[in-house]
């Protein structure tokens, strides 16, 4: 029972509920905040314009727009109506139709604009859950054309027998050359709108509820373009989409539905020779800037709010910095406890390492190197003075400034790059490794204050290629309850009590001499 709740059982334990809460806290970011593991992610954008015209006939003006509504195949960003002279209806997410009035004009052509940006369209396809509709009236047909929808319909049912009932009929009234039957049932020049309505009046007589879907095909830069129609159909439970070209099921890629059911995407009272006519402009942004909006969406805003993400910018970039701080710790923590490589103190090399990512890497450890040797010889000089200790270390600390200083203005006349990196290492960790350096040198020997000094540099290098690392800053800042894992990692290391590494190879003659 003892063992059960020693001190390692209980950090195994929290390491494992931290391991599985930063994984669940990963796939909430992902799901609802839209996150990534992969860095500069970015999202589409896409701005759809409506631009309406007509021309007045002199009676009170009702407009009327079918905008897309809450859906789960894309988010809507922002949107809003340009309509001078009009009285625009208030627009939220349970409004089906925009509804734009005017009193009676005589003027010129009338002109109002409808904008909308939508990100995180997807490929929906076709499987909307909804509420079962009603099974349709039978279509209102004389005899003859009676007779010919039902044989339509058994020749689609006999050609394509593996298909639903709506890419049936779709695949045979595409048919090239066409059936003579599909010639009497279509108008010769038929339209998208033509079409629609041939497969709703057959799949009505086949008592299959369905519906036109008014849609626009998302392409960049696309200017006046008039608005795609599918057929939805109810089948199996379930409305699915079809393509009225190809019968192909699903919506497509970038196609964004402005209107399921109903007569018509645009109805003018008040005025003739009314259009409609769509453009589409893509932009980009971060996924990071739309995290807050993602969350307001899957009704998690608070969440959102109480965390780093809505800081400002400036605090962020502090934060973010911050966050890879742990991971530097444990690469120092491994590298001391388990591998065994004595350090110029413990976390030394991580101060350093950090300071390589300011600097460059080549720049920063020719500087580094500068100034140790530097520091190092005026070190040496300061002990033949027999000065006290805080004062000496005092000395060593300007010292060191003033090398940097030098350094930086050399460097900044020759345009020497290596002399501008010096000023970002940490003045007083610099002046600390001088001071141990020299005491190490004295006590134990050259040799062993170069392989501090050495071993010291080597964690840092290995520490740097982590931290630098583009991926795992970001990664570490997306997902920060990775640090809770880093957290109790550390502490179920700090009851390790076996062997380092580099300690096989210090008794490995005992062994030999044992066998």
């Amino acid at each position: 029972m003892k063992k059960f709740f020693s001190v390692r059982c209980i950090l195994t334990y929290l390491l494992v509920l931290s391991a599985v809460y930063a994984a669940y806290a990963a796939y909430y970011k992902i799901e609802y905040w839209g996150f990534n593991f992969a860095p500069k992610q970015n999202t589409n954008i896409w701005t759809i314009e409506a631009h309406v015209s007509f021309m007045p006939n002199g009676e009170p003006i009702k407009v009327s727009l079918a905008r897309p509504t809450a859906s789960n195949e894309f988010k809507i960003l922002e949107e809003d109506v340009v309509a001078n002279g009009f009285k625009v209806g208030k627009i939220n997410k349970n409004t089906p139709r925009i509804i734009a009035t005017a009193k009676p004009k005589d003027g010129g052509e009338q002109n109002l604009y409808y904008r909308v940006l939508l990100f995180d369209n997807v490929d929906g396809k076709g499987r909307i859950k909804a509420t079962p509709p009603k099974k349709p009236d039978m279509p209102v047909m004389d005899d003859q054309v009676r007779e010919v929808a039902k044989e339509l319909l058994k020749l689609a049912k006999t050609q394509y027998p593996d298909d639903e009932w709506p890419a049936r009929i779709i695949k045979l009234l595409n048919q090239t050359p066409p059936e003579p039957t599909v010639v009497a049932f279509l108008p010769m020049k038929k339209s998208q709108k033509d079409m629609a309505q041939a497969v709703k009046t057959l799949l009505a007589t086949e008592g299959v509820p369905s519906r036109i879907a008014r849609g626009i095909k998302l392409v960049e830069n696309k200017k006046s373009t008039s608005a795609d129609l599918m057929i939805e159909a109810y089948v199996n439970g379930k409305w699915k989409l079809f393509n009225l070209k190809t019968g192909e099921k699903g919506l497509p890629k970038n196609f964004v539905i402005f209107q399921r059911g109903g007569d018509s995407l645009l109805d003018v009272e008040g005025g003739e020779d009314s259009v409609v006519k769509f453009s589409v402009l893509k932009s980009i942004t971060s996924s990071f800037k739309l995290a807050g909006k993602r969350a307001e969406l899957a009704d998690q805003k608070v969440r959102f709010d109480y965390s780093i993400y809505n800081l400002p910018l400036a605090e962020q970039n502090t934060l973010k910095w911050l966050s890879i701080f742990p991971l530097a710790i444990l690469v120092v923590v491994v590298m001391r406890n388990v591998v065994g490589i004595q350090t110029m103190g413990t976390f030394t090399p991580m101060l350093l390492a950090m300071a390589l990512t300011k600097t460059g890497f080549a720049a920063g450890l020719i500087a580094f190197g500068v100034i140790i040797a530097l520091g190092l010889f005026i070190r040496f000089w300061l002990s033949k003075l027999n000065l006290l200790l805080v004062p000496r270390i005092s000395a060593v600390v300007i010292f060191v400034i003033l090398i940097m200083q030098i350094l930086t203005i050399v460097g900044y006349q020759f345009d020497f790059k290596i002399g501008l990196s010096a000023v970002f290492f940490p003045i007083i960790i610099m002046a600390w490794i001088i001071e141990r350096a020299s005491i190490t040198w004295e006590e134990d020997g050259a040799m062993n204050a170069c392989r501090e000094v050495f071993y010291s540099l080597i964690v840092a290098i290995i520490t740097y290629f982590i931290v630098s690392s583009e991926y795992i800053r970001h990664i570490m800042f997306a997902f920060d309850e990775l640090n809770l894992v880093i957290l109790f990692t550390v502490m179920l290391l700090g009851t390790y009590t076996g062997y380092r590494l580099t300690e096989l190879t210090r008794f490995a003659p005992l062994v030999k001499d044992k066998k």
